[in-house]
């Protein structure tokens, strides 16, 4: 069974619009990125926490995705 974070991600993937607009959120505002991650959980009733989303991310393939992993952590 898949977990609501993998749910939400995917959701996420299938809808362009939304997946560009939280990395353009990222570039400047990563934390706020994050919360809207969570933000959109709510709104799919899919309940999710910050740090399951930053560990989820962290595993996914994705150049994007780690790069503002890094940022979200505090790096660059």
């Amino acid at each position: 069974m898949s977990s609501n974070v993998e749910k939400l991600y995917s959701l996420i993937e299938k809808d362009h619009e939304k997946k560009q607009g939280l990395f353009r959120m990222a570039l400047t505002n990563p934390k706020s990125a994050l919360d809207k991650i969570c933000q959109m959980g709510e709104e799919y009733n899919l309940s999710v926490t910050k740090n399951e989303v930053i560990e989820y991310l962290s595993n996914v393939d994705d150049e994007q995705t780690k790069l503002w992993l890094i940022k979200v952590r505090g790096g660059l």
